[in-house]
């Protein structure tokens, strides 16, 4: 038996900006809202428990210490990487220099709240 991630949790300034953030750029729904203020997001068509983990966007005003020791990669699923990041850019994500040369193949992004992640070259079929 293993287990496999269903749901990741990230601190949140503004939980619902980021919950908009996010569902946009994964094409996710808000599944829930709990009594503290954290927002579930997820898969519209399988939530809690399929195919890919939910985010949950916590409430939380501790300041944040610098780079979070774990970040999201994302692929495009319909497009590929240079549009995407047009995409991404859109909605409100920015450059984020994390150290990288320029020669990699990935994008350093920040989300609203700066938290990073990266935009992968690689385009992966839809679920």
């Amino acid at each position: 038996m293993a287990c496999r991630i269903s749901e990741l949790v990230l601190d949140a300034a503004d939980p619902d900006r980021l919950a908009a953030f996010w569902s946009e750029v994964l094409g996710y729904v808000e599944l829930g809202r709990e009594a503290d203020g954290s927002i579930e997001i997820g898969p519209p068509d399988a939530g809690f428990g399929g195919p890919q983990p939910t985010l949950v966007l916590s409430p939380s005003s501790d300041a944040r210490p610098g780079k979070l020791p774990l970040h999201i990669d994302v692929n495009a699923t319909d497009r590929d990487q240079d549009d995407e990041l047009e995409r991404l850019l859109a909605l409100g994500a920015r450059p984020a220099d994390v150290g990288q040369t320029g020669t990699e193949g990935w994008h350093v992004l920040a989300d609203p709240e700066g938290n990073e992640f990266c935009l992968l070259r690689t385009r992966l079929q839809p679920l």
